[in-house]
């Protein structure tokens, strides 16, 4: 079975399950680690007895302005990683080089921005957010050093990006794990100050991720040194700049950017409205956010994987194959989604206390995971649904399902819940932004389809 026809011969099943296996692991420990790292800030010991609670209050305060770091960062990856790839496919070799090195330099300048963000912007950002000063005290110090340090983070995004183009994906996935890996290593090491390391609370969280990014991009440096032997690295090409190749870098890159972003946004905005309450119902979205992803990441992988075989189909026009792959795809997704529902029903107290929860976090906590979790089978509908809008090149129709989704529901109806004064009220509007968000997926995908795979 010749490598570049397995996606029109290979069973569907096991097709989908090797081309997403690898990214669903990868995504996993990611998860795994966005998990732990919060688990050690929710250990802190500060001057007031709910310092560990304020310290993953101030992480979670945080997160929009990194998920901002990560649009920025992936979705130029992006965008470098579609006209390299396209440049390696009309073997114009010169154009490639351009979109590698020129991709560097770009990612210098994505840095720099957000070093200057890191420097006179950090504090005005956090205190929007609250109004404490202990939690504010905490977001600065933890928000500053990922900003002022994130050129790893840039640049480890960049270089995994560069393995995948030329289909070295298991590299991409060492860089990404290892660095995770590393992370939780030094987390606690830094956190409390195990053995010959300094005690440096919150601080330490921030060093410990900067160093796991700092490494992994190392690792992808080398790897692309080593074997990406399809690009050809210079200083002087890397100086280069040229405004065309930019200029195509970011017509792909722009909207996934633009998509990512809306994430960040949503997470401001919800911030607010939950501090309203108070930083406990702030810290359990935190909770939230965290716990979801061991079950969106893997569906997050899956819909990866799921793409390039609806696309190779589509293109080989197999009608037979494309349903047959979005069929498995919708039942594996949401099976996953399923069993996060079941969990997060059976066990929310268990959940919550991962992160040494007050017993007033386990109150506000317990309800919220039950309630906002029955929108889970409906995201992995979505999720599989839309991989067929960036298979077929309709990514528009997804950025219009986030944007409805996170923008237009989700954040005016949980504004609108928040009047009444009652906060399990404001969870409802997870699974009814997720009901809206089927209806326009469901609308989308049922034109798409007939347009496309209904006349081959």
């Amino acid at each position: 079975m010749n490598k570049e026809n397995k996606m029109g011969v290979m069973p569907v099943k096991q097709l989908i399950i090797s081309m997403s296996l690898p990214m669903m692991i990868s995504m996993l420990v990611q998860a795994l680690y966005n998990v732990v790292d919060s688990i050690f800030v929710s250990q802190i010991v500060g001057e007031t007895a709910n310092a560990g609670q304020d310290a993953l209050t101030a992480v979670t305060l945080a997160f929009p302005m990194q998920n901002l770091m990560i649009a920025l960062g992936s979705g130029t990856g992006v965008g470098i990683n579609a006209l390299l790839s396209r440049s390696l496919g009309e073997k114009n070799y010169e154009k490639s080089d351009l979109a590698a090195n020129n991709g560097i330099l770009l990612t210098f300048f994505n840095y720099l921005l957000f070093l200057l963000i890191g420097i006179f912007f950090v504090e005005g950002f956090i205190h929007s957010q609250t109004n404490s000063y202990v939690i504010a005290s905490y977001g600065v110090t933890y928000l500053r050093i990922i900003n002022c340090c994130s050129i790893a983070l840039f640049f480890q995004l960049t270089f995994e990006r560069l393995l995948q183009s030329t289909g070295k994906t298991i590299y991409s996935m060492i860089s990404q794990g290892t660095g995770a890996i590393i992370n939780i290593i030094f987390d606690p090491l830094l956190i409390f100050g195990i053995g010959p390391f300094p005690a440096l609370g919150i601080a330490g969280a921030a060093y410990a991720t900067i160093l796991g990014q700092m490494i992994g991009s190392c690792i992808g440096l080398f790897c692309n040194l080593k074997f990406n032997k399809e690009i050809s690295f210079s200083i002087k090409k890397i100086l280069h700049l040229d405004l065309n190749t930019v200029k195509d870098i970011y017509f792909v890159g722009v909207p996934s950017i633009l998509m990512m972003s809306i994430g960040s946004v949503m997470t401001y905005l919800m911030n607010r409205i939950l501090g309203a309450f108070s930083s406990t119902a702030t810290a359990v979205f935190g909770v939230y956010f965290k716990l979801q992803s061991f079950f969106f990441m893997p569906v997050f992988g899956l819909n990866n994987g799921l793409i390039p075989v609806l696309a190779y189909n589509y293109g080989a026009r197999n009608k037979q194959r494309i349903s047959e792959a979005l069929r498995f795809a919708l039942t594996l997704a949401v099976s996953i989604m399923v069993v996060g529902t079941i969990v997060f029903l059976s066990v929310p107290e268990l959940l919550l206390e991962l992160f040494n929860a007050s017993e007033d976090m386990i109150k506000i906590g317990t309800p919220a995971l039950r309630i906002i979790c029955l929108s889970f089978p409906l995201a992995g509908i979505c999720i599989a649904m839309g991989s067929i809008f960036q298979a077929f090149a309709r990514s528009f129709y997804s950025l219009i399902v986030s944007v409805g989704r996170q923008l237009v529901v989700l954040i005016p109806v949980a504004w609108l819940l928040s009047q009444t004064g009652i906060l399990d009220l404001v969870w409802l509007a997870f699974p009814i932004a997720e009901l809206a968000s089927l209806a326009l997926s469901t609308i989308f995908f049922r034109k798409l389809y007939k347009q496309t795979v209904s006349t081959l």
